[in-house]
């Protein structure tokens, strides 16, 4: 049962309330206005941190009570007390919080979550990154749990999740080129930054004594989530919008090239409200153009994923007054799907 919750009065509340909102709502407004969840966790992640930054530089002493327990405690990964069901949530909770005393270490995971996160979001969307997100941290907090069962030492922190993001982007596109700080601040490969990291890690893991907590850091943590985001990430991706292993230089995060799409997301029709070409002539689409339209409609919130969509549309159908080819072209208002003969026999949206 919770230890800290117990005894805390309004100030300990109004300060653990503030915690959940610097963690929930940048999340909420990424899902309600349709925005990047990979920088929005990136800004919860450093807000929650300066709410314990806070906490430790005056607001205990000044207005909390003198016998309260540390405010987090009861978030903490314990793997000692992990199996009792009442705490099972610290296996999440424990990844929204960091040691206030380790500046680098919340700043390193941010930077990952940040340079690797955005494009392998932009890879998957919004729903499959955030399922390939979790896998990692619940990966991480489960492997520590395991190999350090009986261990009453807590365990903190959005690595676990942050070396998920290595192993999916690894497993899913290990040939995109991503922006990261490794020796020099240029483009590398996935591949190159991802088997760095996870070599080290096992370097590391090694040099502990068998694998168990004999340093400050936890390794096993950091492989786990890697692992279990590498093997469980074809599963997800399963029909997202984009083949797994496709070279194309991977996604950009040029300024130019996104405010574009940003301003072209912005005109961008909902699908779902607008009926098809098949059916607005009353026909019934093949099944394999039917499959298609549903995956694009379900998955193409993003410029570039609808873009990618439609040309696998073009690809597989034909004009329905001329069975000429389609082709899609880019307008303000997104990408759009016509007859490469005569528009007029086709233009969707």
């Amino acid at each position: 049962m919770a230890i800290a919750l117990e005894v805390f009065g309004i100030a300990e509340w109004a300060l653990l309330l503030l915690w959940f909102a610097a963690i929930g709502w940048p999340i909420f407004y990424a899902i309600r206005h349709n925005t990047s969840i990979a920088l929005s966790l990136t800004v919860g992640l450093l807000l929650a941190y300066l709410v314990q930054v806070v906490y430790l530089l005056g607001v205990r002493q000044a207005w909390l009570s003198a016998d309260s327990w540390y405010m987090w405690g009861d978030f903490w990964l314990v793997p000692g007390r992990t199996a009792d069901l009442a705490w099972l949530h610290t296996l999440i909770s424990a990844g929204f919080l960091h040691n206030p005393f380790d500046p680098l270490h919340v700043l390193g995971n941010i930077l990952v979550i940040a340079l690797i996160g955005v494009p392998l979001e932009q890879r998957l969307g919004m729903k499959r990154f955030s399922a390939m997100y979790a896998i990692g941290l619940i990966g991480g907090s489960v492997s520590w749990w395991v190999m350090n069962f009986d261990s009453v030492t807590p365990s903190l922190g959005a690595s676990g999740a942050a070396f998920g993001l290595f192993g999916a982007y690894l497993a899913g596109w290990p040939r995109d080129e991503v922006a990261f700080p490794l020796i020099l601040i240029r483009r590398w490969p996935v591949y190159v930054i991802a088997l760095i990291y996870f070599a080290l890690e096992v370097a590391r893991a090694y040099q502990t004594l068998g694998l168990q907590q004999a340093s400050d850091v936890a390794h096993m943590a950091h492989l786990g989530g890697f692992l279990a985001a590498y093997f469980l990430l074809p599963l997800v991706a399963r029909g997202g919008p984009y083949e797994l292993g496709v070279e194309d230089g991977g996604p950009t995060s040029s300024s130019d090239v996104r405010a574009r799409l940003n301003r072209m997301k912005a005109h961008m029709p909902d699908l779902s409200e607008i009926e098809d070409p098949w059916a607005a002539k009353g026909l019934e689409a093949p099944r394999k153009v039917k499959e298609t339209l549903l995956k694009l409609r379900a998955s193409s919130d993003e410029p570039e994923t609808r873009q990618a969509w439609m040309e696998h549309l073009a690809d597989i159908a034909v004009c329905i007054d001329c069975e000429g080819p389609l082709v899609v072209v880019e307008r303000k208002g997104g990408p759009h799907l016509q007859c490469a003969a005569d528009p007029s026999h086709l233009h969707w949206p």
